[in-house]
C-alpha cells in the first residue's frame, strides 16, 4: 500500500485564515478580507491549532498578539502561499502566449524600446505586447503590468526585484545643419551664447556641463524650455538649438546621423534605468523571456557606442 505524502498539510481555508489574521493581527480584519463571518476565522484558527497542537496567538486583553511559534510558522506558510501562486501563475501562462504589459517613461518607449520592440515580436509571434506609457510608477496589481522600466537614483522597492539596464552620460547634442554652421571651428564656450534648449525633468544641468568643461557662466543661462525630454530633443532635432542629451535616449539619432554630439566632454547621469518587476513573479516565462531579451539588446547597444562627429 503505497504510503500518503502530504499528510500533515492542514486545510488551505485554515491556512488562509492564519495567514491573514497574522498579517492584519485581527480577525475581524481577517475575517473582511477573506469575506467570511469571524466565526469562520475563529473556527479555522482553532482547527489550525488543534491539528498542529501548538498555540499561534495570543488574546491579551481584546487585542491579537502571534507566540513565537506563530511568528515561525507564519514566515514559512507565506513562502509556501508564495510558491504556490507563483507555481500556478507559471501553469496558466506555460506556452508564454497572451499579452506581456511594459510600463516604462514616455521618452524611453519612444527614443529606445519603440526602436527595438519589433525584434522582440518577430521572436516571440505568441506573445503581444502592450506597452504603457506614462511619468508615474506603474501599480503592478491595478495597472495590470508585467514589468517596468523605470528611470531612478534609487532602485529599492519593496517586493520588486529591480537590475540594472542602462547608465547614462549627458553632454550637449544639436542638429547636423546646426553643427555645419560653425564650420568646424565649435568651441564649448561657443556654448555661453548659443541658443540653449532646457529639459525640466532632468537632474543635471546645463552649469554641470559647463563646469565639467571647465567654464563657469556668468550670466544666466537663457534659452526654451520643455516640459518633457522627448519635446526638448524634437526641438534640437529642427535646428534649434543645443541640447543636453542622454545617451540611451540620443545614440540611436546620433548614429542615424540625425543629431550629433559635438564635444568628448561628458557628466555621468544621476539617474538610471532599470528593470523591475514583483519579486514572487521572477520565475514566469513571459518575464523570463523579456529580461533575457532587454539584456541581450542592452549589451547590443552599449557594444555599438556613439559615432563620432569627425
Amino acid at each position: 500500500m503505497a504510503t500518503q505524502r502530504y499528510k500533515h498539510i492542514p486545510p488551505l481555508r485554515a491556512i488562509k485564515a492564519f495567514e491573514a489574521s497574522a498579517r492584519l493581527l485581527s480577525f475581524t480584519q481577517a475575517a473582511d478580507e477573506l469575506n467570511v463571518t469571524q466565526a469562520a476565522i475563529s473556527h479555522q484558527i482553532k482547527k489550525l491549532e488543534s491539528l498542529t497542537g501548538v498555540q499561534l496567538f495570543e488574546r491579551i486583553n481584546r487585542s491579537l498578539k502571534l507566540t513565537f511559534e506563530g511568528r515561525m510558522y507564519l514566515i514559512a506558510i507565506r513562502q509556501a502561499l508564495e510558491n504556490i501562486e507563483s507555481a500556478t501563475r507559471q501553469l496558466t501562462n506555460r506556452d508564454a502566449s497572451g499579452t506581456l504589459n511594459i510600463s516604462v517613461l514616455p521618452s524611453f518607449a519612444t527614443k529606445w524600446l519603440s526602436k527595438r520592440i519589433w525584434r522582440f515580436q518577430q521572436q516571440y509571434k505568441e506573445l503581444d505586447v502592450r506597452i504603457a506609457s506614462f511619468e508615474w510608477l506603474a501599480d503592478f496589481k491595478k495597472d495590470n503590468c508585467d514589468v517596468a522600466i523605470r528611470y531612478t537614483n534609487d532602485a529599492s522597492y519593496p517586493g520588486l526585484t529591480s537590475e540594472l539596464l542602462l547608465n547614462e552620460d549627458v553632454f550637449p547634442v544639436c542638429s547636423k545643419a546646426f553643427y555645419d554652421a560653425f564650420k568646424g571651428q565649435l568651441q564649448p564656450e561657443d556654448l555661453l551664447k548659443a541658443k540653449l534648449c532646457h529639459d525640466d525633468f532632468t537632474t543635471e544641468s546645463w552649469n554641470d556641463w559647463f563646469k565639467a568643461a571647465g567654464l563657469n557662466p556668468q550670466e544666466p543661462l537663457r534659452g526654451t524650455r520643455f516640459s518633457h525630454m522627448v519635446t526638448m530633443l524634437e526641438a534640437v532635432e529642427n535646428h534649434q538649438g543645443f541640447g543636453l542629451g542622454r545617451t540611451p535616449l540620443v545614440q540611436d539619432d546620433i548614429n542615424r546621423g540625425l543629431l550629433v554630439a559635438p564635444f568628448d566632454i561628458k557628466i555621468p547621469g544621476k539617474m538610471a534605468y532599470y528593470l523591475v518587476y514583483p519579486s514572487n513573479t521572477e520565475k514566469d516565462q513571459k518575464v523570463q523571456i523579456i529580461r533575457q531579451w532587454l539584456m541581450a539588446e542592452v549589451d547590443t547597444f552599449k557594444k555599438t557606442g556613439l559615432n563620432s562627429v569627425n
